[in-house]
């Protein structure tokens, strides 16, 4: 019995959590961003990703609060912890910028939540290790194409033109002009002006 009732307490808690969350959404919607913030924030304090992720988004761009990068920090390095694959992506690009630490744990770090992001399917993940594989210090080609194409083949226009260049100068994969040119073509043709510029010249 007293599992029964702990379970209901749970199931209730997480019901509350995703309504205050969706509440924050709809206000959120219709531009009342403080009663947005208030909602997030007590749903994120109960725990429910979604919102800590929410309430990390409000504290970076300062919706319905005031804008501080050390708390959206803390809230999207809750939400990344509790698997939430957007605020990885996000908590990955606030330790690489801003975050406390040794240069090298915050880079570890970051690189493991954005591998993450990136296998769960987001984008800007899938786009952001893919230069810094093909670009980095320590290059590895090879890996930083795969995670291009895969951005690519989500509809990124600049991994498209990440994509043709890698293929230009033979990063990753065998140099292959004609190859360049389909992914240069594919990526000026959704309004990417460096693709554009590329095939000019």
């Amino acid at each position: 019995l007293e599992e029964a009732a702990f379970q209901l307490q749970q199931i209730f808690r997480i019901d509350i959590s995703i309504a205050l969350n969706i509440l924050g959404i709809e206000s959120m919607r219709a531009g009342h961003c403080r009663v947005a913030f208030t909602c997030f924030k007590l749903a994120a304090d109960r725990g429910y990703s979604k919102a800590q992720f929410n309430v990390g988004l409000c504290y970076e761009h300062g919706r319905g609060t005031e804008k501080d990068l050390e708390k959206a920090g803390f809230y999207y390095c809750q939400a990344a912890s509790n698997s939430h694959p957007m605020a990885q992506y996000r908590y990955a690009r606030y330790l690489l910028q801003h975050g406390p630490g040794s240069h090298w744990d915050r880079h570890h770090k970051a690189v493991t939540l954005l591998e993450q992001a990136a296998v769960a399917g987001i984008t800007e993940a899938q786009a952001y290790l893919g230069v810094f594989y093909v670009r980095g210090l320590q290059a590895q080609e090879k890996k930083g194409l795969k995670y291009l194409l895969l951005a690519a083949n989500s509809g990124d226009a600049q991994s498209r033109y990440h994509v043709g260049v890698c293929y230009e100068q033979g990063l990753g994969v065998q140099q292959n002009l004609a190859e360049a040119l389909r992914h240069y073509r594919q990526s000026a043709a959704a309004g990417n002006r460096q693709a554009r510029e590329r095939l000019r010249a």
